[in-house]
């Protein structure tokens, strides 16, 4: 069986893999948040729409804050880092907690002020993975509160998964359109591959990460 350090190993370098991988998508979700605030060049960002500045805000506050987290989350989780700098995982953990809980409901606003480009499906599966992030958030700082650390950790790495859910979204899209193509997807994200991809890039893997918590109860 494997060691407690062979599986610190294994986890580290997946996590900094994971953070390697996703840094492109970070980056330019970074950029493109910042566009407005930086007064950069809009006229190619198709989520910026003249006098909407109610949406504006939310959605490039959603992307800001979105690729912080991204870039902080995994450090939560990094093996021996909770136990080495407690002090700094309590204080992370808590601004990481609000910023993913702004995430999603300004995600969320966007959607009831603009809608998404896909429709109501897009709208449904969208609003359903922000509405998750914000309760994730919640609970995760409410069981640390009282001090349930169990429970805690359970909220705190089904929040991860969902953080990274946009990258994955991507991720998505670009392995599909290698493989076929493009097939069963259109410019309106109303094929059958979009439609499954509405809930697609984070159910799924909250499914796995529930199924691996049933057999680990006490997870590491």
């Amino acid at each position: 069986m494997a060691t407690d350090r062979q599986r610190s190993i294994v986890i580290g370098v997946a996590l900094g893999a994971l953070i390697l991988l996703s840094l492109p998508f970070t980056l330019w979700s970074l950029r493109a948040g910042l566009a407005l605030p930086l007064s950069l060049d809009l006229s190619e960002n198709r989520f910026y729409a003249l006098g909407a500045d109610t949406s504006n805000l939310a959605i490039f506050a959603h992307m800001v804050l979105g690729a912080l987290l991204m870039a902080v989350a995994p450090l939560q989780v990094w093996p021996g880092l909770r136990a080495r700098f407690a002090g700094y995982h309590r204080w992370a953990g808590r601004l990481a907690c609000t910023a993913a809980a702004l995430t999603g409901l300004a995600g969320l606003g966007y959607i009831a002020a603009r809608g998404t480009i896909g429709g109501v499906w897009m709208d449904l599966g969208f609003a359903l993975y922000g509405g998750l992030m914000v309760l994730c958030a919640g609970q995760a700082i409410h069981h640390a509160r009282q001090r349930d650390f169990s429970v805690h950790r359970r909220w705190a790495l089904r929040l991860l998964v969902l953080i990274f859910g946009s990258w994955l979204y991507r991720v998505h899209y670009g392995l599909w359109y290698l493989m076929t193509g493009g097939a069963a997807s259109t410019p309106a994200f109303d094929g059958a591959f979009d439609l499954v991809q509405n809930f697609a890039f984070y159910l799924p893997y909250l499914l796995v990460l529930e199924l691996w918590l049933r057999r680990n109860p006490r997870p590491a």
